[in-house]
């Protein structure tokens, strides 16, 4: 998990200690985290036209064999090459986009992402911590990058994740209040510990399955190089790439509600 700020390296050790607050957090505090399979039997059961995906539902994860790719804390000096690998490979991913010194620093790459189909998605301002902050402190990480993103693309995210995937009420209502969805994981790499391209991709390969939500940050150097093999493979295995909405189709991510495979 994601425990360091951008551009710091932690060892691996202090990921254990994220990985046991995040259990204890979802615990303790009556968050509970709800799968994409069960995201789409809901609105299946909710509804006989299945109009919850909308446009976003073109490839039936119920049926097919759907992994989505993941990307936190950028953009970065990198992000542009990660594109130009997801267009030639034609896979969609996910952002969940940093305000300060991401977003703000790079506002032609945010606004490529999202031409180019991607989902853009939130990861807070400054990446504090949101379960050590009131829900004013709170508030103010989530809604600048909101309004951050929202002027470049003219859209305003529906997704959002938590440094370190820590999330309690409070959070989970403030992300209500700002029409969030709060989305975790299944994989990591842990790239944030290495810049062993071959052994992030392992990690992710080896750690695949489906309905799984890949965690990856492309402003550290092993990552973006890393990428390439790990579609190739997973495609090999029979994976179809899709972003978190099309994960959920025909259901869609509910505001407050947290989403882990």
């Amino acid at each position: 998990m994601f425990r360091s700020r951008p551009g710091v390296f932690r060892a691996p050790a202090v990921a254990l200690v994220a990985a046991a607050s995040l259990i204890l957090t979802l615990s303790g505090c009556g968050v509970d985290p709800i799968t994409p399979g069960d995201a789409r039997g809901k609105a299946a059961s909710d509804s006989s036209d299945s109009k919850g995906g909308g446009g976003e539902g073109a490839v039936d994860c119920a049926r097919a064999k759907c992994i989505a790719l993941t990307f936190d804390a950028g953009p970065g000096k990198d992000t542009p090459h990660l594109l130009d690998i997801l267009k030639e490979k034609q896979v969609p991913a996910t952002f969940f986009l940093l305000g300060k010194k991401h977003v703000d620093r790079y506002p032609e790459v945010v606004r490529r992402i999202h031409d180019e189909g991607h989902e853009v998605a939130n990861h807070t301002w400054t990446h504090r911590v949101l379960t050590d902050l009131d829900a004013d402190e709170v508030r103010d990480e989530l809604s600048r990058t909101q309004e951050a993103i929202r002027k470049i693309t003219g859209r305003t995210p529906t997704l959002m994740r938590p440094p370190q995937g820590r999330t309690d009420g409070t959070v989970s209502d403030v992300s209500r209040d700002l029409g969030l969805a709060q989305i975790l994981w299944s994989v990591t790499a842990k790239d944030y510990s290495t810049t062993d391209s071959a052994l992030i991709r392992r990690r992710v390969v080896d750690a695949a399955r489906v309905d799984g939500i890949i965690l990856l940050h492309d402003i550290y150097d092993g990552t973006v190089p890393a990428v390439p093999g790990i579609i190739d493979e997973l495609k090999r295995r029979g994976f179809t790439f899709v972003t978190v909405p099309q994960l959920l189709a025909p259901g869609t991510a509910e505001p407050g509600t947290v989403y882990r495979p």
